[in-house]
């Protein structure tokens, strides 16, 4: 009984540890490795290095993969790499607790889209006043900067596929999976750094940081990941990847002196509580029949 208990702890624990570790490693990207290569540098290095690492250690060549499955890892990897992009393009301009609280949308949109009940318009409602909050709709907000809005944006749609994708591949093993998309993630984000950055990129500080931000708020977070979508179905996972705002938020006023206003953590509030809400109701439809089964 006691071993049962921990593992339906699993799915929560992994996404906890999830979320605080990718707290910590993009703030510590941002503040250290911003000044020196940019955001495109600082994803380069930081998903270069994840690829390398989940690939040296567990060696995906051992496995075979079907056609459709190679598909569908690509195009988690690439919904990865892009998100990662997006996500640290909108990052140079705007708070890091606002621009997890924007690309949430992606997720919470995930969670929407499997609910069918009447009660799902509040928490379209929800989301949409938490982000009216948010957004620089015609008036000042903080004096948000409409470009960093619009990549937290893009990094939403590349999350949604993200998920998406991933629970397509939650048939493959964890580490088969993780580690072919981070490759796949790494041959689109990387050229663009070089790019960007260009010699900078070899710099032993850079490569120093940049190895451990990659294990901190990539390697581990994304296996991690991986573990709790084998366990779950997307609207759970929703509801429990919603503390990530949260906890991005206060991540980034320790650690960055990044203070948000009363509005901005209340539309934080919302954005958190519509995407659990959507995510429970969504989870209750699924099990519906008093006859289903407990087990998911």
């Amino acid at each position: 009984m006691p071993l049962r208990r921990f593992s339906s702890l699993i799915p929560l624990l992994a996404i906890l540890g999830s979320v605080t570790c990718l707290g910590l490693g993009t703030s510590w990207a941002k503040h250290s490795l911003f000044p020196l290569v940019g955001a495109q540098g600082t994803t380069a290095v930081r998903v270069g290095f994840s690829a390398l690492l989940l690939l040296l250690f567990w060696r995906p060549w051992r496995w075979q993969l079907s056609r459709a499955d190679l598909r569908t890892v690509a195009l988690y990897g690439a919904a990865l790499g892009l998100t990662n992009l997006c996500f640290y393009m909108a990052l140079r301009t705007i708070p890091f607790g606002i621009a997890v609280a924007i690309e949430f949308s992606g997720p919470l949109a995930v969670a929407l889209l499997a609910s069918r009940r009447p009660v799902d318009f509040v928490w379209v409602a929800l989301a949409v006043a938490g982000l009216a909050l948010l957004l620089p709709l015609g008036h000042d907000v903080s004096n948000l900067d409409p470009t960093g809005v619009l990549f937290a944006l893009g990094a939403a749609v590349c999350w949604a596929s993200y998920i998406l994708f991933g629970k397509r591949a939650s048939h493959l093993h964890a580490g088969h999976s993780v580690s072919l998309g981070l490759a796949m993630a790494a041959l689109v984000v990387v050229p663009v750094g070089v790019m960007h950055s260009g010699a900078a990129l070899l710099s032993p500080v850079v490569l120093g940081v940049g190895l451990g931000v990659a294990l901190i708020s990539s390697a581990i977070p994304i296996s991690l990941e991986m573990v709790a979508l084998k366990r779950l179905t997307p609207q759970a996972f929703g509801i429990m990847s919603s503390m990530e705002p949260a906890v991005a938020a206060m991540l980034a006023y320790i650690l960055l002196d990044e203070r948000l206003g009363a509005g901005q953590w209340l539309a934080i509030a919302m954005i958190m509580a519509a995407s659990m809400g959507s995510s429970y109701m969504a989870q209750r439809q699924r099990r519906g029949a008093p006859c289903a089964s407990v087990h998911t």
